[in-house]
């Protein structure tokens, strides 16, 4: 069975979205897009909530998200209960991010992050399995804390 992960963008970061995707599937990886499908404006919102729900929800393990920043992806992702999300525009953010935080969707900064980095951005990212230990008593104190709202 084909490694799966999901992918969304806004326009903003439709260019990368597009070159990630033939990326992941090069890789092995069956991508399933949910949205953005043209450059045109789009609310960033909207196809943020799509990916993370289905991470959420346990249809995909992982997912990626971009925008120009990359902060409002992020922030719309980490409504979703059991999702952590991180803006990693580096790959040492993206390798601790997973080691201590367990993240199981990467949000991508266009704006900040050229093809090539968003390669190994996102190849570190996916290599990288969390650490456990102390970390991983400080992700269920998250996943505690998230079920007091």
């Amino acid at each position: 069975m084909a490694k799966r992960i999901t992918i969304g963008s806004d326009h903003g970061g439709f260019k990368l979205k597009e070159l990630l995707k033939k990326f992941l599937t090069k890789k092995g990886y069956m991508v399933k897009d949910l949205g953005t499908h043209t450059d045109a404006p789009c609310d960033y919102p909207i196809v943020g909530y799509k990916v993370a729900k289905s991470v959420s929800a346990g249809t995909f393990k992982r997912g990626i998200l971009i925008c120009k920043t990359g902060i409002g992806m992020a922030i719309i992702a980490n409504k979703l209960p059991g999702v952590r999300s991180a803006v990693c525009n580096n790959i040492a953010q993206a390798k601790t991010s997973r080691l201590h935080n367990d993240t199981n969707v990467l949000s991508l900064a266009a704006k900040f992050v050229n093809s090539n980095k968003a390669k190994k951005i996102v190849n570190t990212w996916l290599a990288t399995e969390a650490e456990g230990h102390r970390h991983k008593r400080r992700v269920n104190q998250i996943n505690q804390l998230e079920k007091k709202r």
